[in-house]
C-alpha cells in the first residue's frame, strides 16, 4: 500500500465555536460532539483563542480512493506504528485516511512503515 507524506505541519485543538474556523483554509478536520469541539488544521491557520493546542504534527495519507468494503486499512498501519511504540492520531475523509505523528516520532514512524511492506510517494 502507498502512502502519500504531507509537507505541513498540523495542529490538533479544542475550540469554543465553529466560527472560529477559517472554512476557506486548505486543509482541516473539524468534529463536534456535546461534548467538545475539535479542530485539526495547518498549524499556521490555527485559531489564535483555542482552548487547548497541541502542535508539531507531521502526517501521511493512504494514496488512492478507498472503498468502505475494505477491511483493515487503518489496522495495519496503526498496528506497524504500535510495534514501534509511535502514537497515532487518525482522521478520515469520505474517500482516505490521514495518519498524524508528532514530529520527534516521524523519522522512526516510517522505519517502522517500511519495514511493514508500505512504501512512500
Amino acid at each position: 500500500m502507498q502512502l502519500q507524506i504531507l509537507k505541513d505541519l498540523f495542529c490538533v485543538c479544542k475550540i469554543d465555536d465553529v466560527n472560529q474556523v477559517d472554512m476557506q483554509s486548505e486543509f482541516f478536520f473539524l468534529a463536534k460532539t456535546r461534548n467538545e469541539t475539535s479542530l485539526v488544521c495547518l498549524e499556521h491557520d490555527a485559531p489564535k483563542d483555542c482552548k487547548v493546542i497541541d502542535r508539531d504534527w507531521r502526517g501521511f495519507c493512504v494514496v488512492g480512493t478507498l472503498d468502505f468494503s475494505l477491511v483493515g486499512v487503518l489496522a495495519g498501519i496503526s498496528a506497524a506504528l504500535a510495534k514501534a511504540n509511535v502514537p497515532i492520531f487518525s482522521v478520515s475523509t469520505y474517500d482516505t485516511d490521514y495518519i498524524l505523528i508528532k514530529e520527534e516520532n516521524f523519522d522512526r514512524a516510517l522505519t517502522a512503515l517500511k519495514d511493514g511492506g508500505y512504501s512512500f510517494t
